[in-house]
């Protein structure tokens, strides 16, 4: 078992924990159930819920998301992002999608929202047509977690306040198509994932201002 250094920060610790996870466990279910408590962690970490006041809002821009982007890592091709919905996101909805192939963790770090799951019933014969139903309305807040498996159809609602989110992906998304849903007119069409908005997650540390090596989570050059 890795050791953890006492100067690691809550990002770094979590990467080291996730690195590990990933090379012991080869079976993608078992690795994404073992990680949420991972995640758990992280989430419970108050420097991170002091340093996400100050994360950008993210803005949906040209029919496409936006999501902060902390860390892809080089080895196993993980992303740790996060999602901050500010007054502008009030009152709306994400659009009802799948994350095609990959799985999502997906954390609430500090507001509440709502996630939908839904089931889909159709045989997936018929282009640009799906037939869905809703299945479960949670209402969520921080420290919970969904797992998201590859296809699994779903949404976020907004219920009136600022809602941060950690969201850990086995591939950065934005550079495939995803699953969008339409339930009253059963239309189903295919567009790029989020836009990638490269942040540090953390404040930098002194040592780095000094010229120091750059942390575990600088993304910028990657």
């Amino acid at each position: 078992m890795a050791m953890e250094s006492k100067s690691q920060n809550a990002l770094e610790r979590f990467i080291s924990k996730t690195r590990e996870l990933f090379a012991r466990e080869p079976d993608l279910d078992k690795r994404w159930k073992a990680l949420s408590p991972i995640l758990a962690e992280l989430l419970a970490d108050p420097e991170v819920l002091e340093a996400s006041k100050g994360w950008p809002d993210c803005v949906p821009a040209g029919g496409r998301a936006e999501n902060l982007l902390f860390y892809e890592d080089p080895d196993y091709g993980f992303a740790i992002n996060g999602l901050t919905k500010g007054t502008a996101r009030q009152g709306g909805r994400a659009r009802i999608h799948d994350h095609a192939h990959i799985y999502t963790l997906y954390g609430v770090l500090d507001g509440h929202e709502r996630i939908e799951r839904y089931e889909r019933l159709d045989d997936r014969s018929r282009p640009g047509y799906a037939e869905i139903r809703k299945s479960t309305d949670v209402l969520v807040g921080p420290g919970e977690i969904d797992l998201v498996k590859p296809y699994e159809v779903h949404t976020e609602v907004t219920v009136g306040e600022r809602t941060i989110a950690v969201i850990i992906r086995s591939e950065k998304g934005g550079g495939f198509n995803q699953g969008r849903y339409n339930p009253e007119t059963n239309e189903y069409y295919e567009s790029l994932g989020p836009r990638q908005t490269p942040v540090e997650m953390l404040p930098k540390r002194a040592e780095q201002s000094r010229g120091a090596q750059a942390p575990l989570h600088t993304v910028a050059s990657r």
